[in-house]
């Protein structure tokens, strides 16, 4: 390949990842906000920001054993582990309103966003889960 398509080339990836990043920011986002096609990772205090809208609806995606050891208060339980989830979570959410969604650490949690998001739910994913949300001092109800 010759230096002036590879120098085209560079240039074109430049352009693409400057707009994208600009893009991401213009939306008022921060640094610890990590954006996906169809879902965003929040950080502790802009997810509990967030769930104090009384329009959110508060997904924990735990088993029922981690969800009675401890869980964020107001969160609905749907285990992400179940075959029918997103059967599960659709006769529970309602698609016009937005979901907050966290686990243990945020893996399953991530697996559950981006299932409901496929079905045309607005979610925000809790980065780090309840791991997380307890390092950062906030309560869970037993």
């Amino acid at each position: 390949m010759n230096t002036k398509v590879m120098m085209l080339l560079l240039l074109v990836a430049v352009v693409l990842v400057a707009a994208g990043c600009a893009r991401f920011f213009s939306k008022g986002h921060s640094k610890e906000v990590v954006t996906h096609a169809a879902y965003a990772d929040v950080n502790v205090s802009e997810f509990q920001t967030l769930i104090a809208d009384p329009d959110m609806q508060l997904l924990d995606v735990r088993t029922q054993d981690e969800f009675d050891e401890g869980h964020i208060a107001g969160s609905i339980l749907v285990d992400v582990g179940d075959a029918d989830f997103v059967d599960k979570a659709a006769a529970v959410l309602d698609k016009q309103r937005p979901v907050a969604v966290y686990c243990r650490s945020g893996r399953r949690s991530a697996r559950a966003a981006r299932l409901l998001t496929d079905q045309g739910f607005m979610v925000t994913n809790l980065n780090g889960g309840v791991l997380a949300w307890e390092d950062a001092g906030k309560a869970l109800i037993k």
